[in-house]
């Protein structure tokens, strides 16, 4: 008998490019319809993750950057088969991910 249930998989990370590209990998290589992938901050705030990175980064131009708000880290979630937990808790992890948790 197979398991046909689905779960809901979150995972946080500290940068938006973190996340982003956990995204991609999970639509891309793992085949995860784009309508079951969420992303949100994991605080009350708009938010680009907790750490500086890509986009956010100072070029050699400037000295710092305001512009993004660095208030709380990037949640990203998605509905999978339950036979899919163990390949996106690999992916997500391997994307830098923290407190992966399913339910």
């Amino acid at each position: 008998m197979s398991d046909t249930s689905t779960k809901t998989i979150t995972a946080v990370f500290s940068t938006r490019e973190a996340a982003d590209l956990a995204v991609e990998h999970l639509v891309q290589i793992q085949g995860i319809d784009r309508a079951d992938v969420f992303v949100q901050t994991s605080g009350p705030d708009n938010s680009s993750g907790t750490d500086v990175s890509g986009g956010d980064a100072a070029t050699v131009d400037e000295e710092e950057r305001d512009d993004a708000s660095l208030a709380s880290a990037i949640e990203v979630s998605a509905d999978i088969a339950a036979t899919q937990e163990a390949a996106v808790r690999s992916a997500f992890e391997e994307m830098g991910a923290t407190d992966v948790a399913a339910s």
